[in-house]
């Protein structure tokens, strides 16, 4: 029995692993961790079969001339990589080198990407967070002066927690990721209430006191309404005195949310949203939880604020009850000044330079036009699949074929590897050594794991290949300018948490254990805002606002002038088996669901359609074919397709050149009109 950590989403999990013969036969949760206490959900025990799928690349892949992917030794694969890489950096400058990072969690591997574009002076970094989450970062980063904020909730004293757009039960937590959901929900549920704002009754809603199906993208209507009301009657005003900027200005940007104005923006009952603005004021502190729902949406920043605003208001923030900051010792600084941080924010992508620079990458939507203006012309892909994660796939895919390389990281075949001029076999999850410091319920720790099982095939660490592509570019990443053929695991590990609180000798001792690290109480409040206190009315989500209202009135209109059945709209959809489109490659093997289209019963009698009926889902960007599969938990007007797959792929329904966020380059892939018709057999 080997104990580690599960890699397969960011909740990491402990897990035990039971190994005979070399093979993982069994992966259970680990009771004895202090956080998940023997929780695995079915991604992770899935790491058992994971090192040993048939379907695993094992040798590098170069594309020759013929057009195919053939193996080849790893050196040849490097130097052709790195002469074309040199090729580009001194025709076009460093610029045209980029990195995409996907969800696949390797910490050495992702950072000795990350230190590979530094080297190389490049600014074109993207990761999936500007497909699905960047409004948290930008919120985030314009209320408090500094990005990286991530707040967990406070599971052990919390009495109201709202959940919206987000399904915990699958997703674990949405950023602030958490190990078992179920049990946290219902110690909630037990002493106090859970509000759910989704239009699908999802496994999280079923365990919640309370579930409401407002209108998609109209959350903010919900939550701008609550913060309305309490600035007249229930906010903390001493808390607002002490720790707040532009108040009024805030009052003046949700005056328009009365009762009536917001039941009608959000379809709701106005006596449910009277019941709800109860349960706050009865409460006093709350934590509220947001998810790809609402971050998907055109009107994520606002929703986002709203939330941030409401938690401020209350007192919620870094208070009993409400939610904390991880001040994550080994990972960011805790000990800096006050004021604002703009390491992460500078110019915008040279196709787009209307669209800032955040978080310290270039977003997603603009990698296609990046790449056909010439801008871009070398891509390494670091544990991702853009072209099931990106809308527009096709278009993307045409870029592709455009770059000078293609070069791919990953574990298994995917629609991106298949698109490639290099691939590179990578170690799963139990194959390869992990050290990380993440953000959990209530406790900051660190752990570390060497690797379970050993390496197959010619499958190389990532921070190997990595260093050895920098030294034939003339750089050094490894650590003290080592070799890379001279590095271990540990050395790797060493580099990563050093100059942090966590000492490398204890996390290694530990024997794969988590080793707690104390709590910096207030941490935010004391030491990143400007005086102590937040902004609650920035400019940039200000003059958003209306620009909110404006397509919540729209959806409005839209309805009321449509006779029969509701119009369509695109939600979104995670599945407890896939993160993302990690394991997506084997849909529908082992019993596993879908990918299908869902429908309301309701829809589903309106289009005279039934499960396994054949369908065409269809948006004014494109169309994708599916199996129907009636879906009682969802709300009329809503059809949800999970995202990550290659077939049918969601992408080909939205868009990165119609309705991208000004201020942050993400596309909007939830609310999308949609029309839907039945196919013959």
């Amino acid at each position: 029995m080997v104990r580690t950590f599960c890699r397969m989403c960011p909740a990491l999990c402990g897990a035990l692993v039971t190994v005979e013969g070399g093979e993982a036969v069994k992966v259970s949760g680990d009771r004895d961790h202090l956080l998940s206490r023997g929780y695995l959900c079915p991604k992770g025990r899935r790491m058992a079969t994971l090192a040993g799928d048939p379907e695993r690349l094992d040798e590098p892949l170069l594309r020759d001339r013929r057009g195919e992917l053939v193996p080849v030794p790893w050196d040849t694969a490097l130097d052709d990589l790195a002469e074309r890489l040199a090729r580009v950096r001194d025709d076009a400058g460093p610029y045209a080198i980029g990195t995409y990072a996907g969800t696949m969690l390797d910490s050495a591997g992702r950072a000795y990407a990350d230190r590979l574009l530094r080297a190389l002076g490049s600014p074109s970094r993207y990761t999936s967070s500007t497909v699905d989450s960047v409004a948290k970062v930008l919120v985030g980063k314009l209320m408090s002066g500094r990005e990286g904020l991530v707040p967990a909730v406070d599971w052990e004293r919390t009495t109201l927690l709202v959940v919206v757009g987000e399904n915990m039960v699958v997703s674990h937590g949405g950023f602030s990721y958490f190990p078992d959901p179920v049990r946290a929900l219902r110690g909630v549920a037990s002493r106090g209430e859970v509000w759910v704002l989704d239009p699908r009754r999802t496994e999280t809603a079923r365990l919640a006191t309370r579930h409401l199906r407002p209108r998609s993208g109209a959350d903010f209507a919900v939550l701008g309404h609550l913060v309305r009301e309490l600035l007249r009657d229930g906010a903390d005003r001493a808390h607002l005195a002490a720790h707040a900027r532009h108040v009024d200005e805030l009052r003046r940007a949700v005056e328009p949310l009365d009762r009536a104005t917001a039941a009608r923006l959000t379809g709701l009952d106005p006596a449910d949203l009277g019941e709800l603005l109860a349960a706050v004021r009865s409460h006093g502190r709350l934590a509220v939880v947001t998810g790809t729902g609402v971050t998907m949406a055109a009107t994520a920043n606002v929703t986002e604020w709203m939330a941030y605003a409401l938690q401020v208001v209350t007192g919620s923030f870094e208070r009993p009850g409400g939610r904390w900051f991880n001040h994550s010792a080994a990972v960011l600084p805790s000990r800096r000044g006050p004021g604002p941080d703009t390491s992460g924010f500078g110019p915008g992508p040279r196709s787009r330079p209307d669209i800032p620079r955040m978080a310290n990458q270039f977003p997603c939507a603009v990698m296609p036009g990046e790449i056909e203006q010439g801008h871009l012309r070398a891509l390494l892909v670091i544990g991702g699949n853009p072209l099931v994660a990106f809308p527009q796939p096709a278009q993307l895919a045409r870029a592709f074929d455009r770059l000078d390389a293609l070069a791919v990281w990953d574990i298994v075949p995917s629609a991106t590897v298949r698109r490639a001029t290099h691939v590179f076999p990578c170690p799963a999850p139990l194959e390869r050594a992990d050290v990380v410091t993440p953000v959990h319920l209530s406790a900051v720790y660190a752990q570390h794991t060497p690797p379970v099982l050993p390496l197959r095939g010619q499958r190389r660490p990532m921070w190997w290949s990595l260093g050895q592509l920098a030294r034939r570019l003339g750089l050094s990443i490894m650590p003290a300018g080592a070799d890379p053929d001279a590095c271990t695991d540990d050395d790797v590990a060493a580099s990563l948490v050093a100059g942090t609180a966590v000492a490398w000798d204890e996390l290694r001792a530990a024997g794969g254990a988590p080793v707690p690290h104390p709590y910096e109480d207030r941490w935010v409040e004391r030491t990143v805002l400007p005086d102590g206190r937040w902004d609650l009315a920035p400019p940039l989500l200000v003059a958003r606002m209306d620009h909110a209202l404006d397509r919540a009135r729209a959806a409005v209109a839209a309805a009321a002038g449509v006779a029969g059945p509701s119009p369509l709209v695109l939600g979104n959809r995670r599945e407890v088996h896939h993160t993302n489109s990690t394991l997506a490659w084997d849909a529908g093997a082992g019993g596993r669901p879908g990918p299908y289209v869902y429908l309301s019963p309701a829809d589903a009698a309106a289009h005279g359609v039934g499960d396994g009926d054949t369908v065409e889902v269809a948006s004014p960007q494109g169309a994708v074919t599916g199996e129907v599969r009636v879906d009682a938990t969802l709300g009329p007007g809503v059809v949800t397709i999970p995202h990550g797959y290659a077939e049918p792929n969601v992408g080909h329904l939205t868009a990165i050149d119609v309705d991208v966020d000004p201020l942050t380059g993400m596309p909007t892939l939830v609310g999308v009109p949609l029309t839907l018709r039945r196919l013959d057999p």
